[in-house]
Order: structure tokens, then sequence, then C-alpha cells
């Protein structure tokens, strides 16, 4: 929570008592360059040993509270017919208000169950921008995904306060073109991951509503931060400002058809959901959640998991809660800003975000400059950070680079794990790197997967420039640091 202080400036809060740590350390720069050379320069293969701030992703980090810690407790562990499953539906119908729910080990795992169900061959899947996994379960089932997002969306330095909408007029033209019913469905998601964490407003979300409504195309919603979207429509929007959280959100779900969630993010447990008051929908992807995922009622979560994800629906509602990332963001962000580092802004959810293009202008795009970035701030800082950019994309069908419409390093910051030093230090570092940003030069992969690369690929720096950027650093702090 902002809270002003007698200069007017506001300063992020946490709304919590940290009642169990986790040790971590700080590599030295010798260190952290031997292990991101072992990690072929790709962030997601370094081992947690060698990191001493692991920003790589708000997915399955945040800390979780005490009463659901206590509530995994009491879990039931039947296969079939858990009541901890029955505590979950409750808790979807008051807090999302959806009648049916379907419980998934994760995000992905809803993301494919839609897709296996809604995709046929030469289905087009509309969205205001595409994840990397909701993308690959729509052209694995044979679709191909449509991002019909404003122009402002990938203006990295902007005052819109709702990058994440989606454009109307693109909507409308998609649906002439290709004709309403090729499209399985139009996603909206929040907030908008691969473009910095953007959100979209109410106002949007009723307009795609009116238009998917007027042509029975499915209005499906991705509520993986969903409490964040919704914190930054009671901030942004007109007319929101004195509504709740729970409020916001259930005027949101009021307006469509399907939603999911990795639960890993909002609702701080490791599983995932779909939800809906259509049965006919319900029952079409009831019949393959057995063959994928698990039994109805826990769905490839362990019942602990079920118990704890009940009472974090319920948690994401609180403001402390929702918020509890959104400002320390805002906050880093506003700091990022202030050193001269080329952050994304308005701040979104999730993380902070630099955009690789304007830090390294000097590296094109067929080198990756966002993994190059991403390797350089764990070099500079032992921060983990993931790239966001064409390393994120597949090759096409030639087998030739799809250059991403970003480039961007994000640093996440997981719910009511972090502190204002950490978020201190890695500003810091990133000014010093930002200093001597000529040092850091492209990537070459050296082992590619055919899909998801980001995840197990491995590159090599052009040049040898970890080697040179670590020597600097020790040069103005010494081996030890």
């Amino acid at each position: 929570m902002n809270i002003p202080l007698s200069n007017g400036k506001l300063l992020p809060i946490e709304m919590h008592k940290i009642k169990i740590v986790q040790k971590t350390s700080l590599p030295p720069a010798s260190q952290r360059l031997r292990a991101i050379e072992q990690a072929g320069y790709n962030t997601f293969l370094l081992r947690t040993r060698d990191v001493f701030l692991d920003m790589l992703t708000d997915s399955g980090t945040n800390a979780m509270s005490d009463a659901q810690l206590s509530a995994m407790m009491v879990a039931d562990d039947a296969y079939a017919g858990s009541e901890s499953y029955y505590r979950l539906a409750d808790a979807v119908s008051d807090v999302l208000g959806f009648e049916y729910t379907l419980p998934v080990h994760q995000g992905r795992a809803a993301e494919h169950l839609l897709a296996k169900t809604f995709v046929k061959p030469g289905s087009i899947v509309l969205m205001n921008y595409h994840f990397t996994t909701s993308k690959a379960h729509v052209e694995l089932a044979g679709g191909a995904v449509l991002e019909i997002f404003g122009d402002e969306a990938m203006n990295t330095h902007s005052a819109d306060p709702f990058k994440g909408n989606l454009d109307i007029q693109k909507f409308r033209d998609a649906i002439a073109k290709y004709g309403a019913d090729k499209i399985a469905y139009v996603r909206m998601e929040a907030t908008t991951n691969l473009i910095g964490g953007q959100p979209f407003s109410l106002a949007n979300l009723r307009e795609v509503k009116a238009v998917a409504a007027a042509h029975g195309i499915p209005l499906v919603y991705d509520a993986s931060l969903i409490s964040e979207n919704a914190w930054f429509i009671r901030q942004r929007e007109p007319g929101y400002a004195d509504r709740s959280i729970r409020d916001i959100m259930r005027e949101m779900m009021s307006l469509v058809d399907i939603v999911y969630l990795s639960g890993r993010k909002s609702t701080a447990v490791r599983g995932g959901l779909i939800a809906t008051n259509n049965k006919s929908y319900y029952d079409r992807i009831l019949v393959w959640l057995p063959v994928y995922e698990g039994f109805a009622t826990y769905g490839g979560m362990s019942t602990k998991e079920v118990e704890a994800m009940a009472v974090g629906m319920r948690e994401m509602t609180d403001e402390t809660v929702a918020g509890a990332s959104a400002d320390l963001i805002q906050y880093f962000v506003d700091r990022m800003v202030e050193a001269g580092i080329p952050a994304v802004t308005p701040a979104g959810g999730l993380a902070g975000h630099v955009d690789a293009k304007r830090f390294l202008p000097h590296i094109p795009q067929s080198q990756y400059p966002a993994g190059a970035l991403a390797a350089a701030i764990y070099i500079a800082s032992g921060v983990r950070s993931m790239e966001r950019g064409t390393i994120s994309t597949d090759r096409d069908a030639n087998g030739n680079d799809v250059l991403a419409d970003l480039e961007l390093a994000r640093l996440a910051l997981p719910r009511r794990t972090y502190t204002l030093s950490h978020v201190e230090y890695t500003v810091d570092r990133l000014k010093w790197l930002y200093q001597r940003r000529d040092l850091v030069q492209g990537l070459t992969f050296v082992d590619e997967p055919p899909v998801l690369r980001f995840f197990f690929g491995r590159l090599t720096p052009i040049n040898n420039w970890g080697a040179q950027l670590a020597a600097a650093f020790e040069a103005d702090f010494g081996p030890r640091y």
C-alpha cells in the first residue's frame, strides 16, 4: 500500500510481517560468470544456489499467507469427491460468480484444454496480446493467433494507462475478414504479460463483450493477474476510485463466458482452474479433464494446493494483497526512470520491465538483445530476470527468426517476497550496467529446441563479452561482490 510521506512522496509499505524466511546469498561476479556460462546464457538454466534475487517470474514464487498454510493441513485427500474441491468451488462462486469450476495443474493446462475443446484446424483466436503458452496450444491444435492490440501497446515510453486494451475496430475487421464461425474465441489477458504487464479497462472489456456477443463468439478471460488488473482499474479508470477490488472483479466476470487462471500468480498457489456459467462449455471441457489432468475434483493439483487456492481466491480481493506487488513495481519503475534506465512505462503488473532496444541499441534483434540484457543483468548483480523478446518466439516454418514486437528484460517482483532494499540494490546495479552498456554484445544459439525455445535453449556470447563485463564489474567493486 502506498503511504504518503511528509515530503509529499509515496512509499510502498509492506502490509504484512515476515514470519518465515529463506536464506539467500550473493555470489561474486567471477562465480556469476561461471554460472551463466554453464547455463548457456539462458537465465532459466541457472541454479538457484547461484542466484541472489530471483526475479525470473512471479509464477509459483509469491509468498503464501499463514491462513493458506494452515488450510493445507486440513485437506481432504480423497481422489474423487474431495471436500477441498467444494471449498474451492464455493470460493470461485463467491468471488468470481461462476457455478462450474474445473481444477487444473496450472495455467497452461487450462490453455491446453480450451484449445483442445474449441480450436479446430483453420480456427482463429483473437487476443489483446498472446502469451507464449497460450499461442503454442492454439497452434498445436491447428489454429492461428491474431493479436488485435491498440497502437499505443508497443510504445514502451508511454502514459497510456490501459495499453492492454483490445482494438475494437480491428476486432470488427477480423470478423468481417474471417467470419465469426472461424473465430474460436477472443481472449483477454489481465495483465498483458509480454507487453510489460499492461492492464485493460473495464470500458474496453464491455466493448469487447458487446461485439463478441453480437456475433456468438465466446469471450475467454485469462485471470492469472486479475487482482492486479482490478487494482489498476481502481487507480486509473474514472468512476472506480471508490469501488472495492472484489466489486471490480465481479463486474469484469459478469462480462465473460469462460475464465481461466494460473493460481501460481494471484492466488499464490501452484495450480489453476477454468470456470464458467455455461453448462454446455463445462461439459465439453470436462470430458478431457481426466484424460490430461486428473479427476474433476482435483484436476492435477494436490488437495493441499486446492485448499490453499480456496483461501487465496478470497485473499486476492484484499487491497493490501492486490496492490502488494503493484505499488512496489511502481516504485521500482519510478526509480529506474529517475536513474535514466529505459524502463517500460507506465508501470504494469507482475514486474518492472527494461526496454532492451533502448538499453542496447547497438545489438540487432537477430542477436537477441533482450536475452543479452537478461544475462548481463545477472553478471552485474546476481539478479535473475527473464528475456521477453525474440528468443521467446519460435522460428517460422522456414526456420527464420520471427522478430518480436518488443525486446524486454522482465524483473518480476513476486508478492510479499522482496523489500525496498532489494529494489534499491537492483536499480543501482542496472544503473552501473547502463553506464557500461557498450560492453554488452549479442548472443547466438548453440542448442535450440523447436518449440518454446526460451526454456531450454543455450546460447553463446559474441566476442566473449560476458568475461569482459565481469572483469569491469570486479574492477569497480572488487572480487567480493
